[in-house]
């Protein structure tokens, strides 16, 4: 049984295999999840979580990369959850990172998970936050989700992660004005990747205007652009720099806590419709429900009634 206090035991020491064993009937709804996860669950352990996002072609998967090289120099220990579009033949993930992360996959200390996206518009998967959990839970410092580049569907990642990296490259500077409005408001950090191409300056430029132009407090965070080429890790250690003072002024302004409280009570508000949608659709409701159906009454109507036919409850 994976409830046994060994299972337990080796998940927060983190072996890999059992982890990877867990991870899997999270994604998968597997009904002994929950009282593992209950069990696991600690309020006083905290990663910090950090989104990568951006258009395809960007460069995440190698800034992710490149990153975990740096938290690893300083010894915290990093997992990658790297979101890939659903293969529509096995449900799985697509394109499957960890191929493009190899050489940091043999780290003790490092952990890479592709997930699929299952339908989420936001390019994260549904089941991100209690994966980031068991994640917690195993002892690792650092947690990156890296998403599949969809544009605006992505603002799902802010839920998820305490500071935002927006990967873009050279040629997306003359589109800034034009790009989705969403992408640009949940960036924390930019990251003008592979930035010795022809034009990054004017890039940043034309990125740093659109940024001075958004109405802001006094004290507000000051949104960066950061010029890296990942691929030769050039300007790593200062996109590094620029997450860890976000990450500083969130905790300053008390912000970093907000984000954490306001993403368990998303969580519990989650499990608990889950729970009741369990709960309610007993074989009778089902049965009520296909009843009236059949004498084609308004679906709003077979609602109200089965909220309300004691009969039901």
């Amino acid at each position: 049984m994976t409830s046994s206090p060994s299972f337990l035991e080796r998940i927060r020491l983190g072996d890999k295999r059992a982890l990877s064993r867990l991870l899997t009937q999270v994604e998968n709804d597997d009904a002994e999840v929950a009282p593992i996860l209950a069990e696991l669950s600690s309020p006083n352990r905290r990663a910090y979580r950090i989104g990568i996002t951006g258009p395809p072609g960007a460069g995440k998967s190698t800034l992710a990369k490149e990153l975990v090289k740096a938290y690893r120099k300083s010894q915290q220990t990093v997992a990658v959850v790297a979101v890939d579009p659903t293969s529509p033949f096995t449900g799985g993930a697509l394109l499957g990172d960890r191929i493009r992360m190899s050489d940091v996959m043999l780290d003790s200390g490092v952990f890479i998970r592709s997930m699929a996206t299952r339908g989420s518009l936001g390019g994260l998967a549904a089941k991100a936050a209690e994966v980031s959990r068991v994640l917690e839970a195993a002892g690792y410092d650092i947690i990156i989700f890296e998403t599949v580049g969809v544009g605006q569907s992505e603002l799902d990642i802010v839920k998820a992660a305490d500071t935002i990296v927006v990967a873009l490259v050279p040629e997306s500077g003359d589109s800034v004005q034009a790009m989705k409005a969403g992408l640009m408001e949940i960036a924390d950090v930019f990251a003008m990747n592979k930035a010795d191409r022809a034009d990054s300056d004017k890039a940043v430029q034309a990125l740093e205007s659109s940024l001075e132009l958004r109405e802001r407090s006094v004290d507000a965070w000051r949104v960066p652009v950061v010029k890296t080429v990942a691929m030769n890790g050039v300007g790593i250690s200062d996109l590094r720099s620029a997450i860890e003072t976000h990450r500083a002024y969130l905790q300053s302004k008390g912000l970093l806590e907000k984000k954490r409280q306001a993403r368990d009570q998303e969580l519990v508000e989650r499990l608990v419709e889950e729970k009741w949608r369990r709960a309610f659709w007993t074989e009778s409701r089902r049965e009520f429900l296909a009843q009236k159906l059949s004498e084609r009454l308004s679906p709003y109507l077979v609602a109200d009634l089965l909220f309300s036919n004691d009969e039901q409850t």
